[in-house]
């Protein structure tokens, strides 16, 4: 089983395939110094396997290592995932 996670930025899309089939991702729109993360999907018959989780960690770890944005969690789900790792809420502000 083949899995790729990765930031499409012609998209703004980072996305979890596995086997080349997009399983999750999560949508966003950079501004100025910030990154909205604007919506996550998970395929409904691969929900409650934690790769929505996968893929927000994913991105946030991006964002933290190789840019200077401020998160801005439109998205509910990286709202949630904020709140489940509060020793992250400094890209929140930064």
């Amino acid at each position: 089983m083949a899995r790729e996670l990765l930031n499409d930025t012609e998209h703004q899309r980072y996305m979890l395939r596995i086997d080349g089939a997009l399983v999750s991702a999560a949508d966003y729109v950079l501004r100025d110094n910030s990154i909205s993360f604007t919506h996550t999907f998970t395929d409904p018959k691969r929900r409650s396997q934690g790769f929505a989780n996968e893929v927000v960690t994913f991105a946030v770890d991006d964002v933290e290592q190789n840019t200077t944005h401020r998160v801005v969690p439109m998205c509910w789900y990286v709202g949630q995932w904020f709140d489940q790792h509060p020793e992250r809420a400094g890209l929140l502000t930064r």
